[in-house]
C-alpha cells in the first residue's frame, strides 16, 4: 500500500523538485486547447458555452514539481475536447495535467476499447451509421463497426471525425506524452474475463511497469466500482495500485486494505473524518468529479490524495495555490 503526502509535506516537494523559484500559476479562468488539426492555436469559446482555451498561458505549475494533490484529467481534458478520444489526452497533454483517467470496454470481437457509455448514441452517431440496429451497446459492436462512428461531432464540429479509440492506441499516446493512467474498466459484468483482457494489454507494454521514485505518482492506477472485478485484476497484476469507487461504509474500510490502494468517492459523499480513516487503513482517496475551484478547495482541505476533474487546467491552480497558502484568484 502507498500513504499519501501530507500537505505541507508535499508542498516542501514542489519547492524543492523544481529549479527554483514558485510554481507558475494559470489564469483564473479555464483554457481551452485547440483542435487536433491545428495544435498550436487557441480555441474561441464556443456557441454552447464551453470554456476556451489558449495553450500560451502554459496550462499550470510545471509537471517536474510534485503537486501537493493529484489532478487527474478525467475522461481526458473532457470539458475541451470529447470525452475518451485522443483529442482528449492530447487537450490533457496541453494544459499540463499529471494523470489521465480513461474507461475500457471490449467490443464483439474482444478489442478493448475506451468509451464511457455502455451505449454508443450518446457519444457517437451509430443510430445514423448503422439505423437499423437493434442495439447499440457497444459490446454488440466489432472494432471495424465502432471505427465508422463519429465520436467527436457530438462535442464541436472542430473534432468532427474522431474515432473510438482502442486501449492500446490511449496506451502508446500517453506514454508519448509522459502521462500516468487511472483505467476505469467500466461495467465488468459485461465483459466476463476483462480483467485478465487488460492486464494482458498492458503486459504487451511493459513501460507502464517500470518503477518510479517513490515520490512520484504511480504511472498506472486501475478502478473500478466493482469490487469483486478490482480483486481480480489485484490477483493478475498484483504489483499495480487498484482502486474501488464509490463510498465503502467506513467500519468495512479495513477490510478493503487487504487488495486495494484506493477508495475514490464522490466528491460530495466525503468528509474529512472519512478521508483520515482511508489513510488509517493506508489507502489513498481520490474523489470525482470535482470542476468548481470552491469544490476543489473543501476536497483539499477534506485531506483527498487526488482531484479527479474535467478541467484539469484549474485543478492544477487551485492545487497549487492552496500547496503555496496563496490567496484564490479572483
Amino acid at each position: 500500500m502507498f500513504r499519501r503526502f501530507g500537505l505541507a509535506a508535499a508542498a516542501l516537494a514542489l519547492a524543492l523538485a523544481g529549479s527554483g523559484g514558485t510554481a507558475a500559476a494559470v489564469t483564473a479562468s479555464p483554457a481551452s486547447p485547440a483542435s487536433p488539426a491545428s495544435p498550436a492555436s487557441p480555441t474561441p469559446e464556443s456557441a454552447s458555452g464551453r470554456p476556451s482555451a489558449d495553450p500560451a498561458q502554459g496550462g499550470g505549475p510545471d509537471k517536474r514539481r510534485v503537486p501537493a494533490v493529484l489532478d487527474v484529467a478525467h475522461r481526458g481534458a473532457s470539458a475541451y475536447a470529447p470525452e475518451n478520444t485522443l483529442a482528449a489526452v492530447e487537450a490533457a497533454q496541453r494544459l499540463d495535467a499529471t494523470t489521465v483517467e480513461l474507461d475500457v470496454q471490449r467490443s464483439a470481437d474482444g478489442e478493448l476499447v475506451i468509451i464511457h457509455d455502455t451505449s454508443l448514441e450518446r457519444t457517437t452517431d451509430a443510430e445514423e451509421v448503422f439505423p437499423d440496429r437493434e442495439s447499440y451497446a457497444v459490446a454488440d459492436f466489432t472494432l471495424a463497426e465502432l471505427r465508422r462512428l463519429d465520436a467527436g461531432a457530438w462535442f464541436g464540429a472542430e473534432f468532427a471525425g474522431e474515432p473510438v479509440p482502442t486501449l492500446d492506441e490511449a496506451l502508446a499516446r500517453l506514454h508519448r506524452h509522459r502521462l500516468n493512467l487511472l483505467l476505469e474498466i467500466k461495467s465488468p459484468e459485461l465483459y466476463p474475463g476483462i480483467e485478465a483482457d487488460v492486464a494482458s494489454a498492458l503486459r504487451d507494454r511493459p513501460a507502464w511497469f517500470a518503477p518510479r521514485p517513490s515520490w512520484r505518482w504511480p504511472r498506472l492506477v486501475i478502478q473500478s466500482f466493482d469490487r469483486e472485478s478490482m480483486r481480480r485484476s489485484h490477483d493478475l497484476l498484483p504489483r499495480v495500485p487498484h482502486g474501488l469507487l464509490g463510498t465503502v461504509p467506513e467500519e468495512e474500510i479495513g477490510d478493503y486494505a487487504r487488495w486495494a490502494d484506493q477508495i475514490n468517492p464522490d466528491h460530495e459523499a466525503i468528509s474529512a473524518d472519512y478521508v483520515d480513516a482511508v489513510h488509517d487503513a493506508g489507502m489513498q482517496v481520490h474523489t470525482y468529479t470535482v470542476n468548481d475551484p470552491g469544490d476543489m478547495r473543501t476536497a483539499i482541505a477534506h485531506g483527498v490524495d487526488g482531484i479527479i476533474t474535467d478541467r484539469p487546467d484549474v485543478a492544477r491552480q487551485v492545487i497549487a495555490e492552496e500547496a503555496a497558502g496563496a490567496a484564490p484568484a479572483a
